[in-house]
This record gives structure tokens, C-alpha cells and sequence, in this order.
């Protein structure tokens, strides 16, 4: 096959990628080489979509080169699918870059790794992935030239680092993907109970490879979303996102270091000394005026914790925490409401929404019930910034969330979505983890309002909508374990 692209010029291969777009495999392949058949290309295709792209379409035998795909320019090839939510596409799968070995990564600097080479810049192209639908008639939609440059660099290169550090201390088999913010060590799919030796210990730890995590790859397809087009390059124009740190910052200190050092000054406050200090004005019946406070001391005119270029690159979970004087926390945490088509459209929980969500970096903003008497706060409690958390759930946690989704996923299957006070046929109700099972998670409704409905992905029924929740017994364990020596100190027993 003649190739109809300049192999050397990053722009040349962006532009050629545009054959694709709006069309499948075959059909692409039928306007650019029509002596391959549609069954010649059912025939030849093996493996993944992104081997038949490479090689049907790019004229390039799939290699295992570990330089990047088009190496004269300097240009790694990604093919990525995405699924079908309720209400949009998303993300299906990890942007997996590089196989990790743990021999080899401890002797690399970052700069001098294949990673780095492969991420300077990248062609992603966006798919839908559809059940029971051939390679080759699975649909591409968009087309993306991503440089990843300055702070974004800086960042994965601190994670890189993290991820190092890890192996040289000897604990390859305790990394987590909550360990870092945009690069993370994955495990992949099938191979995800693949144990590997590492340098360091005796202890095995699971087979590994360098990823984008979803929530970096999210703001990526927003890009050319928001684009208004099916192609996009940030190599000329960055996406305009409200930013947390600097890149001269980042230079010096490290992401969270930064974070925690602008929140010290305003430590042993409370809301309504924050406020003036902060010049904002907070009402005392207010729901929301510590998570407003927050938000303040991390930037001024962030309206949402999301709307920070890191938070949402990094699907950093940030929340406010209210302990009492005791160590109590009320609440239970909620995450977002359940997909249930996402849930139902999703066969392996390493692809599901809920794992990226527990293997998320978590920022949790802790205010402190303090309980020294004053004319002031006779009407209500008094609480003051204490300390701010950056943490994630430990590996025995997240086999307990796989546990967890995969009987969220049995009620969806089944169609039991129903609760027993619905006033339905009892084999319609479900056996969702329930808070006093006491299992780390439980399903419950978030909205107050049983008006608040969505769809069964099953029937199509309108179905009350539920939340992934956290149990508060939990989230102080994890509290506890952060605030070490201190925990006896500030807390009555």
C-alpha cells in the first residue's frame, strides 16, 4: 500500500487521520485502497483495532518497536474507544503508553525513559466502541494531536517519580493508581492478576503498565468537543481551564505540597473568620459555606471544585469533612449518581466508571468542631479549618469495591433496582450493600425527592435514581490514619 501521508511530518499524519473520521475501518479502507475487500480486512485483521489501523490504514506493520509509531516525526499512535453513557460517550478504557519493568524503571530518568519520548506528542483517535460489532465496522468520530507540554509534563513527571520510588523501596505490589494525578500504573484487563518479580523484595506484585488516567483523557475529548470540529491540536492552542499551581511552582515543590501550604495560613479559623479574611460573604444557614470557603482559599472565582484545570485533568475528589469534637463524622460520602446503562454496557470492572472513581486521588478539606464557649456561637457549633488530607483507598479496599460493583452490576442485569418501601413485587427489589452491612460502601438515593428518576437500561422503566456512597466509619479510619499522633491530641475519646 502506498502510503498517501508524509511519514516524517507530524501535521501531514494529523491531517491524513481525517479519512477516518465519520467513518468504519472498511469504509475508510474502501476510498483509499479499494483492492482490499471488506472481507480480505475481516480475513487479515488480528488483535486490537489499533494493530488494523496501523497497518490498513497507516501502511505500517504493527511492531514491537518500543520507539514511538511514526518515529521520524516523533509522533505516537493511539486508537481509543469510548462508550455509551445515558446522556453522552465516555470514556471506555485507559490510555495505556508503556508496559512498566520494574528492573528496567529503577535505572531510568524520566527523560531519558520510551515514556517520555511517547508522550511528547500524541494522534489519539476517538471510536465508539459497540457489543457484538466487528473491528472493522466500529465507527470513528474524532481526531486529536496532543502535545503534553509544560505543567502538564511537570506533573506526570512527579507522578512518574512517585511511581519509582515505589518499586525502590521495595513495594512494586503496593502501587495504586490513587497514588498519582494524570500518569498512572495500571493494571490491564485480562493480565490483571499477572504477578511479576520486582528488584527490591520477595513479594510479587501485579503486572503494570504506565496509562493517562481516564480523567486526563476526559478533558482531552472535552477539547475537541468544545472544539466544535472533529479534529483538535493543542500544539498551537491550549485549552483555556482555571489553573490551581504554576509551572514555576511546580518547578520547586511538589503538586500537593503547593496545595497544602496555601491553606496553613488560614488553619485554627472558622467560617465566619474566614470569611472576612477571605471577603466573602457566608450566611450561617448556608449548606454549602465550607465547601464555598474551600474553594476560595484554592483559587478566587472557582465556582466548582472541578472547574481547576488539575482537579478535573487528575479526577481529584475533593470534599469537606465536618468532625466532631469527639472524631465523629456524621456524613457518609457520596460520589456520583450510578449510571445504570453505563453499569449494564460495561463487562469488566477495571472498564467501569465506579474503578475510576476509588482509584481516584482524593483532597479532603477537614474542619474541626471546636468547643470552647463563646456568646457567638450559642445558636450553632463551631467549626475551624484543621487540616487538609490528600489520600486514596488502599489495594484491600478496592477488592472490596470490585465486590461491591459486581453486586450493583447483578441488580442491573437482573432488573432488581427497586426498594422494598416502592411498593413493588418483591422480586423486583434489590440486594444493594445496605450501611448497616457495614462493607466499606452502600447504595442509597442522594436526592431527597423520589421524583428524581432515571431509566432502566433493562426495560426502560423510570427507576428512582441511586448514589455510590463511602461509609463514614471508613472515612474516619482513613482520616485517623492521616492525622497519625495528632488523633489523640485534638480529639476527646
Amino acid at each position: 500500500m502506498k502510503r498517501l501521508y508524509d511519514s516524517t511530518d507530524a501535521a501531514s499524519i494529523f491531517g491524513y487521520s481525517s479519512k477516518l473520521l465519520n467513518r468504519t475501518l472498511a469504509e475508510a479502507i474502501e476510498i483509499i485502497d479499494p483492492t482490499i475487500t471488506a472481507e480480505e480486512l475481516l480475513h487479515r485483521g488480528k488483535g486490537s483495532l489499533g494493530n488494523m489501523v496501523e497497518e490498513f490504514f497507516f501502511g505500517y506493520q504493527p511492531n514491537s518497536d518500543p520507539q514511538p509509531d511514526f518515529h521520524e516525526a516523533g509522533v505516537e499512535l493511539k486508537v481509543t474507544p469510548l462508550k455509551k453513557g445515558k446522556n453522552e460517550l465516555l470514556i471506555k478504557e485507559r490510555l495505556v503508553i508503556d508496559m512498566i519493568n520494574y528492573f528496567m524503571v529503577v535505572e531510568q530518568k524520566f527523560e531519558d525513559s520510551l515514556l517520555y519520548k511517547k508522550f511528547l506528542l500524541m494522534l489519539i483517535i476517538f471510536y465508539i466502541h459497540e457489543k457484538d460489532t466487528l473491528w472493522k465496522d466500529m465507527k470513528f468520530i474524532y481526531s486529536v494531536l496532543w502535545a503534553i507540554k509544560d505543567k502538564d509534563l511537570e506533573i506526570i513527571r512527579q507522578d512518574y517519580y512517585k511511581i519509582i520510588n515505589k518499586v525502590k523501596l521495595g513495594l512494586a505490589h503496593e502501587i495504586s493508581e490513587g497514588d498519582t494525578y494524570y500518569l498512572a500504573a495500571c493494571t490491564k484487563g485480562q493480565d490483571s492478576s499477572v504477578m511479576r518479580n520486582q528488584p527490591f523484595s520477595k513479594i510479587p506484585a501485579k503486572s503494570r503498565a504506565f496509562s493517562l488516567k481516564p480523567s486526563y483523557t476526559r478533558t482531552i475529548l472535552d477539547f475537541v468537543r468544545n472544539s466544535g470540529k472533529n479534529m483538535a491540536t493543542n500544539t498551537d492552542i491550549a485549552p483555556k481551564m482555571k489553573s490551581l499551581v504554576s509551572i514555576e511552582e511546580l518547578k520547586t515543590a511538589t503538586f500537593e505540597n503547593i496545595i497544602s501550604k496555601r491553606f496553613e495560613p488560614y488553619y485554627g479559623k472558622d467560617y465566619k473568620e474566614l470569611s472576612k479574611k477571605l471577603n466573602i460573604d457566608i450566611k450561617a444557614k448556608e449548606k454549602s459555606k465550607y465547601a464555598r470557603i474551600a474553594k476560595r482559599v484554592l483559587l478566587k472565582g472557582l465556582n466548582d471544585f472541578d472547574e481547576a484545570e488539575e482537579i478535573r485533568k487528575a479526577g481529584i475528589i475533593a470534599k469537606t469533612i465536618r468532625l466532631e469534637s469527639n472524631g465523629r463524622i456524621h456524613e457518609h460520602m457520596s460520589f456520583e449518581n450510578i449510571d445504570y446503562q453505563e453499569v449494564h454496557d460495561t463487562d469488566n470492572w477495571i472498564d467501569s466508571r465506579w474503578y475510576e472513581i476509588v482509584n481516584s486521588r482524593m483532597l479532603l478539606i477537614i474542619f474541626r468542631q471546636e468547643d470552647k464557649e463563646s456568646k457567638e456561637w450559642i445558636d450553632e457549633k463551631r467549626y475551624v479549618l484543621d487540616k487538609i488530607v490528600f489520600t486514596s483507598l488502599p489495594n484491600d479496599v478496592i477488592q472490596k469495591a470490585e465486590q461491591y460493583w459486581n453486586n450493583i452490576k447483578l441488580n442491573v442485569e437482573n432488573n432488581t433496582l427497586r426498594d422494598e418501601n416502592e411498593n413493588c413485587n418483591p422480586k423486583d427489589v434489590n440486594s444493594f450493600w445496605r450501611i448497616s452491612d457495614h462493607k466499606y460502601f452502600h447504595v442509597r438515593p442522594k436526592a431527597q425527592t423520589s421524583k428524581d428518576l432515571t431509566e432502566s437500561p433493562i426495560t426502560g422503566e423510570p427507576i428512582r435514581k441511586k448514589c455510590y456512597w463511602l461509609n463514614n466509619d471508613y472515612l474516619k479510619y482513613l482520616i485517623k490514619l492521616a492525622y497519625g499522633d495528632e488523633w489523640d491530641k485534638k480529639f476527646l475519646a
